[in-house]
């Protein structure tokens, strides 16, 4: 399961928030040190097409939130 957390120093609140840059096609940044992709930025339309689901970090990194695609 890879990790997100969100970028340029954006942060959210509420799960509908998340949801709502993530449908926006916002970018966000991969947070897990075993891949190869770990810092990079990432949004809804690259997800999609590495076939990945991510989980994104959210209000202070203290929740998480898988959001639907």
């Amino acid at each position: 399961m890879t990790t997100l957390i969100p970028a340029y120093g954006r942060d959210y609140k509420s799960q509908k928030a998340v949801q709502a840059d993530w449908d926006a096609n916002k970018d966000f940044i991969v947070a897990d040190m075993f891949s190869g992709a770990d810092g990079k930025a990432t949004n809804k339309q690259d997800c999609i097409a590495m076939n990945l689901s991510p989980m994104i970090r959210y209000d202070r990194l203290t929740k998480v939130y898988k959001v639907k695609s």
